[in-house]
């Protein structure tokens, strides 16, 4: 039987804390379908298509033996009824503190009362990433700040191209 999870997610745009959770992640299942939420509510900064890119450039490389085979999918139904719809047994959420684990172990709780099937796994960032978010990387990015420590250089581009456009 394939195991297979979703990690979901605005990811705008994806950075180091996501990169980790999925290559962890990608190690515990045979299939993992990062679903990229569409979210029009958060105002993103790159567009749905140009997400689901990022992630396809900056995932394309974590294949080998002992990796889930990584899918990208736009969602914007229920995680639940996503996961459902993908096949998937588990949500996977990564966590960066106590304040991350107040909001996801109550979205954990209204997700087994939505689907009992799947179950959400949470991994910890790992120490260098706790304190990265998508938001505060935008923000020193929007500022001129350096971002190169946050994200791959891929995205630190992009983010940097974005900006100087709205200059």
């Amino acid at each position: 039987m394939q195991r297979t999870a979703i990690y979901p997610g605005t990811f705008d745009p994806i950075h180091n804390g996501h990169i980790d959770i999925i290559t962890r992640g990608a190690r515990l299942v045979d299939r993992l379908v990062i679903a990229v939420a569409i979210n029009e509510d958060k105002g993103p900064l790159f567009s749905l298509d140009e997400r689901v890119a990022m992630m396809r450039e900056e995932t394309d490389r974590l294949t080998g033996k002992g990796v889930a085979k990584i899918e990208i999918l736009p969602f914007k139904n229920l995680v639940t009824q996503f996961a459902s719809d993908v096949g998937a047994s588990v949500i996977i959420r990564g966590l960066r503190g106590v304040a991350d684990f107040d909001y996801e172990f109550q979205m954990a709780g209204m997700n087994a009362r939505l689907n009992p099937a799947v179950e959400t796994i949470f991994l910890m960032s790992e120490v260098n990433n706790q304190a990265i978010a998508s938001k505060l990387i935008r923000e020193i990015a929007r500022m001129g700040g350096n971002v190169d420590d946050f994200t791959t250089p891929a995205v630190a581009a992009r983010l940097s191209q974005r900006y100087s456009r709205k200059s």
